[in-house]
């Protein structure tokens, strides 16, 4: 039995049942049926004490098929008692999210397994650090300079901006050549040229959304989903069965990305979600990606959520014996 400390988003702790839309839910509840104690906190319940990282936290459990946890029995506990913790809050990533990832500096990582590693979290900006990968997407610039972005309009005649520290789409524009709101976009988006931002030659398959390709550890998961964009909307943005549809991962595929995860398995980013469209990596998610469990299981008649959690009890094995960056499913 191990002890399992799951970091989560705030909203997530107000809303603590399960729900089926949710991963971190899902993982939960498989932990808790394999008999692991499972403890829940957020970002703002994280401490330094004499330069020790503790945190106050909640028992999770499961009762009538649900989860739960006491909110009367909030206790406080060192991080390095936990044999795993799971660092899966929300983005944005702001400067509270960032400062969470600093007191994991002061967790021993080699006696406490961290995924994703926070600093490898710190250090990797989904929208930026794709284009580690830069050969499997779509023509990029990072500029602040409403000149770059507006040479680049004229190259490319279609383009998709989107901020750096952002999530879900938020704050993501289209843009066409000879739009009348060129200027406004932009300089709303770089902030008059002062704040980064990912510029992506626009892929006409868009209309069809994007696939999410999942990976645990060095390996791809087989099953993979289409996020389709809503009508009055060119990307995805409503988690709902219309808007999320089977896909065919195929074998080149799969080849193709192997490199993705090893590389990032490497650094101790294990769970990651590429968003993919036309073989095409638009996005790399560290932070808290979904693995539309839900849909997964019901469009392929699988179990996902076991597949994870078995993948997470064998990932803490690999930390124990000093194996865990050639871990796999």
């Amino acid at each position: 039995m191990n002890d399992i400390l799951f970091v989560i988003d705030r909203l997530e702790l107000k809303y603590f049942e399960f729900n089926k839309l949710v991963t971190n839910f899902w993982m939960i509840k498989s932990l808790l049926d394999r008999g692991q104690n499972v403890y829940i906190t957020t970002i703002d319940m994280l401490k330094l004490k004499s330069s020790i990282a503790y945190t106050s936290c909640y028992k999770s459990f499961v009762k009538d098929n649900d989860i739960f946890y006491d909110k009367n029995n909030l206790q406080e506990m060192k991080i390095n008692d936990f044999d795993m913790v799971m660092f899966r809050p929300d983005p944005p990533v702001d400067l509270d999210y960032i400062n969470a990832t600093y007191i994991f500096d002061f967790v021993d990582k080699e006696k406490t397994l961290v995924m994703n590693d926070t600093t490898a979290v710190r250090n990797f900006n989904e929208k930026l650090h794709a284009v580690m990968f830069n050969d499997l997407m779509p023509k990029n610039i990072v500029t602040s300079s409403k000149q770059d972005i507006v040479e680049f309009l004229k190259e490319n005649t279609e383009i998709i901006l989107k901020p750096l520290n952002q999530c879900f789409g938020g704050g993501v524009m289209y843009l066409k050549y000879g739009d009348k709101n060129t200027a406004v976009i932009i300089n709303s988006m770089t902030r008059n040229g002062k704040q980064l931002i990912m510029v992506q030659k626009y892929i006409p398959k868009a209309v069809y959304g994007d696939k999410r390709v999942l990976m645990l550890g060095e390996d791809i998961l087989p099953y993979c989903v289409q996020k389709t964009p809503s009508n009055d909307d060119f990307k995805f943005c409503e988690h709902n069965d219309e808007h999320v549809k089977k896909a065919v991962l195929t074998d080149d595929e799969r080849e193709k990305f192997k490199p993705v995860a090893k590389k990032l398995n490497s650094i101790g980013i294990g769970m990651v979600g590429l968003d993919v469209i036309d073989g095409k990596i638009i996005e790399v998610n560290v932070t808290s990606p979904c693995y539309f469990i839900k849909e997964i299981d019901n469009h392929f008649g699988v179990h996902v959520e076991d597949t994870i959690a078995d993948y997470l009890l064998k990932a803490l094995d690999c930390h124990r014996n000093k194996t865990f960056k050639s871990c796999s499913v």
